[in-house]
C-alpha cells in the first residue's frame, strides 16, 4: 500500500491486487463500505497522518476509486469543504475502466475458486487418509483380538498341569482324593535320575472352574511345577512314562 501526499487536503493511495488479498477484499466490498473496507480506510488515514501530518477529525472526506488496471487501483481521498454536497454512502467512485475491473474482479474469483477447490479436495484428502490409517488399525486390532483368543483357547484347550512327588504311594493317595471329581486325561512320568515322579493332568472335558479345584486339592499335597511343551518333551524322552492317559483311575483302583 502506497500513499502519496497530493496537496494538503488531499491524498492518494495505490492499492494493488496483493494488498486487497492481505485483507481478504473484493472491489465491491470499497464500493459499499463493508468493515474490512471500513478497517482499510482508516489504516490509511492513520498512516497519512502520521507520514504526512494529514489530520481529519470530524472533517467530511470524499473517497474516489480509480481503477488502474488488474493488478492496482487508486483511492483518491479529499477532504471536503461543504458537506451537503457529499453523498450519504461510505465512498463515492468515479466511473472506472470497465474491461480492467471485469478482469480484475474475474481473475480474483477464479483464484479464490481455484484455492478454495485445492482447499476441500486437501482436506477430502486428509480425511481419506485418515479413514484409511483408522480402518487399518481396527483391522490390525481385530486380528490381534482373533490371534489371542485363539491362544487363550488352545491354552485353555490344552492346559496341562505338572505335579512332582518323592514317591509312588504319594501318586496313589492323590489318585484316590481325585477320582470322584476328576475323570479327564492324566499321565504318571519318573525321572530316574531325580528318583522323582511326575503327574499331569490335562484339563480335557473339565471347565475351568473344576480343573482349578482339583489342581488345589492336589497342590496341598504335592508340588506343582511349571509345565510347557518342552519339559513334555524333555519327560517323553528322558522319562520313563508308568502310566500314560488314566493314570489317576489305574491308581486309585489299587
Amino acid at each position: 500500500m502506497k500513499i502519496e501526499k497530493v496537496n494538503e487536503n488531499q491524498i492518494r493511495c495505490t492499492l494493488t491486487r496483493e494488498d486487497l488479498a492481505d485483507r481478504q477484499l473484493k472491489l465491491s466490498e470499497l464500493a459499499y463500505g463493508s468493515e474490512k473496507a471500513k478497517e482499510l480506510f482508516r489504516d490509511m488515514i492513520q498512516q497519512a497522518d502520521y507520514e504526512f501530518g494529514f489530520e481529519v477529525n470530524d472533517i467530511p472526506l470524499m473517497v474516489e476509486a480509480i481503477p488502474l488496471s488488474s493488478d492496482s487501483i487508486i483511492l483518491v481521498i479529499t477532504k471536503v469543504e461543504y458537506p451537503e454536497e457529499l453523498d450519504t454512502r461510505f465512498s463515492k467512485f468515479s466511473e472506472p475502466n470497465e474491461e480492467y475491473l471485469n478482469e480484475y474482479e474475474a481473475e480474483s474469483e477464479m483464484e479464490e475458486i481455484q484455492q478454495g477447490a485445492d482447499d476441500i479436495l486437501d482436506l477430502f484428502r486428509k480425511i481419506q487418509q485418515e479413514r484409511e490409517r483408522i480402518a487399518k488399525a481396527e483391522e490390525q486390532q481385530v486380528a490381534d483380538e482373533k490371534t489371542i483368543d485363539s491362544a487363550s483357547v488352545e491354552e485353555i484347550k490344552d492346559l496341562i498341569k505338572m505335579f512332582e512327588m518323592n514317591k509312588l504311594e504319594e501318586a496313589e493317595r492323590l489318585a484316590h482324593m481325585i477320582v470322584g471329581v476328576y475323570d479327564g486325561e492324566n499321565d504318571l512320568y519318573k525321572d530316574e535320575k531325580k528318583n522323582r515322579f511326575y503327574l499331569l493332568l490335562h484339563k480335557s472335558s473339565h471347565t475351568p472352574v473344576e480343573f482349578n479345584k482339583v489342581c488345589n486339592m492336589i497342590s496341598e499335597y504335592a508340588r506343582q511345577k511349571n509345565y510347557s511343551s518342552a519339559v513334555g518333551a524333555f519327560l517323553n524322552e528322558h522319562g520313563t512314562c508308568i502310566l500314560k492317559g488314566n493314570a489317576v483311575q489305574v491308581l486309585s483302583s489299587l
